[in-house]
């Protein structure tokens, strides 16, 4: 990690101009460092897909909350790919999603209260309950995704559907060779 850190800061060195380089040195963000970071970020291919897809996110949970009423937020949805359809132990999905059970439990009664989800008997073991999308929460999970559609048009035509088009091939390609690699870095 240390030579991938220093290849950063060399690169970094190398786009500064020494009138920047003398200027970061003085009062850092406010003499161009900002400018600077910025820069990099917008080279950097990673950095534009979190910030896109976190905008595109904030933006599709704005107009769900006015189409629903509810006051739905990235907590809650960010738990939506882990609930699989016939159901999740509330341990199972702390474990997915990398939170405490307490912190997972408190965003399914959140849910629960929207109607999204319901708690069913676990019939492996009366005694454990599972979490599941309810009626309501199937359909919504359908109407979400037609949202996101209808998103995915809008933004088809301010940038152009070819461009929509090679993006969307490009994400998926990305996908693929992320996907590849899951099961080595699970091994890590």
């Amino acid at each position: 990690m240390e030579r991938v850190s220093w290849h950063f800061v060399e690169w970094v060195d190398g786009r500064m101009s020494k009138k920047k380089k003398e200027e970061a040195g003085k009062d850092g963000i406010e003499s161009g460092y900002r400018e600077l970071v910025e820069s990099v970020k917008r080279a950097s291919m990673a950095q534009v897909l979190f910030k896109s897809a976190r905008l595109f996110n904030e933006l599709a949970l704005s107009r769900l909350r006015a189409l629903t009423g509810h006051n739905i937020r990235e907590v809650h949805t960010n738990l939506f790919p882990h609930i699989d359809l016939e159901g999740t132990r509330l341990t199972e999905l702390a474990k997915r999603v990398g939170v405490s059970k307490q912190a997972v439990s408190q965003i399914v009664m959140e849910l629960e209260s929207m109607g999204t989800v319901e708690r069913i008997p676990d019939p492996a073991d009366g005694r454990a309950k599972l979490i599941r999308f309810s009626k309501e929460g199937r359909m919504g999970i359908l109407g979400g995704l037609s949202l996101l559609k209808d998103m995915e048009e809008e933004f088809a035509e301010v940038i152009g559907t070819e461009k929509m088009r090679a993006l969307h091939q490009g994400l998926l390609a990305l996908l693929d060779a992320l996907e590849d690699r899951m099961p080595f870095l699970e091994e890590e």
